[in-house]
Parts: C-alpha cells; structure tokens; sequence
C-alpha cells in the first residue's frame, strides 16, 4: 500500500522559476535608473524634479545617466521629491551574490562541537554573510561501527536530513524516526535530536542546517 505524500502546512506561493527584472552591477547606475524610472511614473519632467529636489538641470541629469555619485543628503532631498523612501532609489543595485562548489572527494572533515570518535562530520560548503540573513551549513556525515552513541544535540535554526545509506532511529524532542535511504526529515533544530539508534551500519547522511547570521 503506497504511503501517503507529505504536504506542507501552508500553501507555498513563492515561484521558483519566477525571474526579477535585470538589475545593474554599479551602483551609481543602479541609482540614476532609478530615479529616472521614478520620476516618469509620476509624470515629472526633469526641470520639474530638480527644482523640487533643490538641484541644478545638469545636476540631475548626471544622477540619472550615473556619471556621478550622489551624497545621502542629495539621495534624501530626491527621495523626498520623489515620495518614497531613500532605500527605494537602492533596489535596482545587484549586490554579489556568493556560491561555492565543491569537487567529489573535497569535503572538509570537521570536528563539530558534540561529536563523538567515529563520526565522521564532512562540510560540502558554507555561505556565512550573505544578503538573505541566512547561514546555510551542509554535511555528509558518515556512522560507522565504531560510532559512539550521544547525547542529542540542540542548536538555533533548521536542520533537513536526507538518508543515502544505512537505518538510523532518529530522535527529534519526544518522537523516534527510522530512517532508510531515501527518506529525509526537516526539523526545528532547537528541540532535542540526534541518532539514537543505529540500526544498519554504515549510515550515510545530507545534513543542512539553516540559522540567522550574526547581526
């Protein structure tokens, strides 16, 4: 008899393949587009604008074209003219966007904080600060025979396991899952985890941990 699909507790609206409008590398162009784009949606002309900002035609026109990069006072005196906010005249910007590829065979071995001989902790990658507030951590990590048992774990954030080979008894707070090759588990991180039973041995399994980075 075929389980039933996990389905998520909400509705998820974000689209994936959904593309945002091209944005600029340079900021002083990211801004001076901006500003233009702005300023035709209200119907302004530039004379108009300029003196509602207190700025000289020319002034302006450099702003619009990036030629020059504008002080926060002038991008505040724009800001008001225009009616929005000062971090409005800012979204245009593509700010870098970080990504790390890691070959077959090139994972780092760690010691995370926790562990006992025996478990084998592999990072595939770390992206730390970020513009999406986000940490991401990911690890292969291998039990062997020689595995200790341990005390569960409890860290910030959320963790998803993904089973590739062995059976583990995993606990999450109150509850024991067994877990097969092919199964995976997503979690809040801060209750009480960890593998309690190890069923089949070696277990291999994808552990990816999300928090908030450091303000």
């Amino acid at each position: 008899m075929p389980r039933p699909k996990a389905k998520p507790d909400a509705p998820l609206n974000q689209d994936p393949h959904a593309l945002r409008l091209g944005r600029e590398k340079n900021l002083e162009a990211a801004i001076g587009r901006q500003v233009r784009e702005l300023r035709h949606r209200q119907r302004m002309t530039g004379s108009e604008l300029a003196v509602q900002a207190g700025l000289s035609v020319g002034m302006l026109s450099k702003i619009e074209n990036g030629v020059i990069s504008p002080s926060l006072n002038t991008l505040q005196t724009l800001a008001d003219a225009l009616r929005v906010p000062i971090v409005q005249l800012f979204s245009g910007y593509e700010e870098p966007r970080g990504a790390m590829h890691v070959k077959s065979g090139m994972a780092v071995e760690v010691d995370r904080a926790g562990t006992r001989a025996g478990h084998q902790y592999h990072l595939l990658g770390h992206i730390g600060s970020n513009s999406s507030g986000v940490v991401v951590e990911p690890y292969l990590i291998v039990l062997s025979a020689e595995s200790d048992r341990f005390p569960t774990f409890q860290h910030e954030g959320i963790e998803m396991l993904y089973m590739l080979e062995g059976r583990l008894g995993y606990r999450h707070g109150e509850r024991l899952y067994q877990l097969e090759p092919g199964d995976s588990l997503i979690f809040d991180a801060d209750a009480p985890h960890g593998p309690e039973q190890l069923l089949e041995l070696p277990s291999r399994y994808l552990s990816i941990i999300c928090y908030p980075q450091a303000g």
